[in-house]
């Protein structure tokens, strides 16, 4: 079975933490029946210097037809800084790919790794067992939702945006919520701020509707502050948690806490339910970190990790995402891990260990 995948580094360490992830998959799939067709492309900051957009027609084009994309990391202060009125999905390389590709389904795991524990904020015995997810919606609310803008009104700069929902974008988020939980733990936490926004109003309203078809699955709704309070002192407690692409963005940072650090976080935005071969987009939570590029101490697990929830939503070979995860578990095991984690690695060094486990 051949499977094409869309490699795109981007900016900073992501050329480098990608050319780790590429180096798992090559691994894994030695003695199987599965093949790899892999191409390269640009996207994000080092795309607009060459093209002067930040992800192009044909990159688009190319993620549609494969069968996965793979993301290094984009963005960094130097473009940032660019004056250009256009859209937010034009101003974003990996934003305007998940737009068009209709990858509205992101899912951020995070999990307690006791072998990282020192790196946590947490006491023994409060954060032990942790495995959560928060499924974010990526293609719509305040992140694209028009009108935007700054303007003058009286005598000053005035800012605005719009955090607007239609009812089917909330829906076939939910529906996609609510097949994951049943693939877990049967429980579901949607967060939102209804008691003072009426798109949040809705987003309450419609998930409630949505759960009346999943009579098994328990779900509550929290205001997102109370959830946040609640994730910080008892992050065991929760499974899933369902969030707008807002909050979703803050919250899957939140949840990093358990594992250690931002750079062991993978994630997936696929292009419908999780259950099945689903398109999808697989980057690490991280950011492009142009104070480490060269430096080869760039954190490759969440970048693994993601090729993992590649080869489990993408491929259909849950066992082969298994055996990633138990490689890189074994590795932590070993103490192998990088600076940003309490380690000495480096980016090679690990990723090594990762292969050798896979090829046991």
């Amino acid at each position: 079975m051949k499977y094409t995948v869309l490699a795109l580094g981007g900016d900073g360490i992501g050329p480098e933490i990608l050319k780790a992830g590429i180096d798992v998959a090559n691994a894994i799939v030695e003695e199987t029946d599965l093949e790899l067709d892999i191409s390269y492309d640009l996207i994000g900051g080092i795309c607009w210097d060459e093209h002067q957009t930040f992800c192009q027609p044909k990159t688009v084009a190319a993620a549609q037809k494969t069968s996965a994309v793979l993301v290094g990391a984009v963005g960094g202060a130097k473009w940032d800084k660019l004056k250009i009125d256009v859209l937010p999905e034009e101003r974003d390389g990996l934003m305007r790919l998940r737009k068009e590709m209709r990858a509205f389904f992101g899912m951020r795991p995070a999990r307690y790794y006791p072998q990282l524990h020192n790196q946590t904020p947490y006491a023994r015995g409060k954060v032990e067992n942790s495995d959560l997810m928060v499924l974010r919606e990526m293609c719509g609310g305040a992140m694209f939702a028009q009108p935007r803008g700054i303007k003058i009104e009286k005598n000053q700069r005035y800012a605005y945006d719009t955090a607007g929902y239609a009812e089917t974008e909330i829906r076939q988020f939910a529906v996609c919520g609510f097949e994951l939980a049943r693939l877990r733990k049967n429980r579901l936490v949607s967060i939102d701020k209804s008691n003072v926004m009426e798109s949040y109003r809705l987003w309450r309203e419609v998930v409630q509707e949505v759960s009346n078809e999943y009579k098994d699955v328990e779900v509550k709704h929290l205001y997102a502050d109370n959830c946040a309070f609640q994730i910080a002192m008892d992050p065991k407690k929760f499974d899933i948690v369902l969030a707008c692409n807002f909050l979703g963005d803050l919250f899957s940072d939140l949840a990093g806490i358990i594992s250690g650090g931002l750079g062991m976080l993978p994630s997936a935005s696929l292009c419908g339910p999780p259950v099945g071969l689903t398109k999808g987009i697989y980057e690490p939570v991280h950011g492009s970190a142009p104070d480490l590029i060269g430096a080869g101490i760039a954190n490759p697990i969440g970048m693994i990790l993601s090729v993992g929830m590649m080869f489990n939503y993408s491929f259909g070979r849950k066992d082969l995402s298994n055996r990633i995860e138990h490689a890189v578990n074994q590795v932590l095991e070993a103490g192998c891990v990088t600076p940003d984690v309490g380690g000495t690695a480096s980016t090679d060094e690990v990723t090594a260990k990762v292969v050798k486990e896979i090829q046991k």
